[in-house]
């Protein structure tokens, strides 16, 4: 039976990694061997003699040439595994939600092979993460919609029945019974108002028929906050999703505010490039601190990354926490 793909693909690469230790090694092998062969040089050639027994002189002597050979040894050492701590330190720190430069392929055979297969690695799981992203947000955005209408067409016209209903009930009941009813049918008036609440949230339609800023006022109305809004006339032109991309940003970051930072007053700006826009989010709350960065947060992320935005996180001046995420115009036919 032939091997699979897969097991030919793994003794492809452990044969790969056998090499590049094995040239490794002899890498190390080599500068320990030249280091090993200039002291056995100054041994033959040199002045130093050793007597039997050995004087004090020789063996200050001998013993300040292994030092000396020590130190060399470890200095050309360091020098040659140098790029490895460089790959090191970025293997740690890399994160594939703020994709950033890649390591520059610096070194001496196996070491700038294995720096620019790491950078190819990290181009493609960027890529397929960026991929599986927008699939995921797509079908997440299709659910938003198809549970929007259902909120709308179907529990909010049963609500509004069921409204209509306590109104006859009410009209046609004694009196005393009456204002029960109004309570019941202020219940259900608020329930109402509330699942189209749910609904605007889940489906901005607003967005979709009035556009970005308008959409974003109705955002802003709805967070409890005081939000001090200022925006550009004549923004740049963006696309759909762009627009989309804007809007769920914003309303993250004003629903953790309004959640999470304790925070009483909010600045929402919208502000026009040549040829990029760009939404500025800061409150006055007690900031992120060392909690990290929460699914909310690398949820924005994972939408800039679909557009091509960029995405800051921050502290605020003199406090509280600032979102800025920086989005490229529609570009003209």
């Amino acid at each position: 039976m032939a091997p699979s793909p897969v097991s030919l693909a793994g003794v492809a690469g452990s044969d790969h990694g056998e090499a590049a230790r094995v040239s490794l090694f002899g890498r190390i092998f080599l500068l320990n061997a030249l280091v090993l062969v200039a002291a056995a040089a100054l041994l033959v050639f040199g002045p130093a003699t050793v007597s039997t027994p050995a004087l004090l002189r020789e063996v200050l002597v001998l013993a300040a040439g292994l030092v000396v050979m020590l130190i060399a040894n470890a200095v050309l050492i360091r020098v040659g595994l140098a790029p490895l701590g460089r790959l090191t330190r970025a293997m740690t720190t890399i994160d594939l939600l703020k994709p950033g430069p890649r390591l520059a392929a610096r070194g001496h055979g196996e070491i700038a092979e294995l720096i620019t297969t790491f950078n190819s690695m990290i181009d493609r799981l960027e890529a397929e993460r960026g991929y599986s992203a927008a699939r995921a947000l797509s079908a997440q955005e299709a659910e938003r919609r198809r549970v929007a209408q259902e909120l709308h067409d179907e529990v909010g016209q049963s609500l509004t029945a069921v409204l209509l209903g306590l109104k006859r009930v009410a009209d046609q009941s004694p009196q005393d019974m009456r204002e029960e009813l109004h309570q019941v049918q202020e219940i259900t008036r608020g329930t109402l108002d509330e699942i189209r609440r749910i609904a605007r949230r889940l489906r901005p339609g607003v967005l979709e028929e009035l556009g970005l800023v308008s959409a974003l006022k109705a955002l802003t109305a709805e967070t409890g906050l005081t939000v001090r809004q200022s925006f550009d006339k004549n923004l740049p032109e963006l696309d759909a999703e762009t627009e989309l991309v804007v809007y769920r940003v914003a309303q993250e970051g004003l629903t953790n505010t309004a959640r999470h930072a304790q925070a009483d007053e909010v600045e929402l700006t919208l502000r026009g490039r040549p040829s990029e826009v760009e939404l500025r989010l800061r409150d006055n709350g007690r900031g992120i601190r060392d909690n990290g960065e929460g699914a909310g947060i690398r949820g924005m992320r994972e939408r800039a990354l679909l557009v091509g935005a960029e995405l800051t996180v921050g502290p605020a001046t003199p406090r509280g926490t600032e979102i800025t995420l920086v989005v490229k115009a529609k570009e003209r036919e």
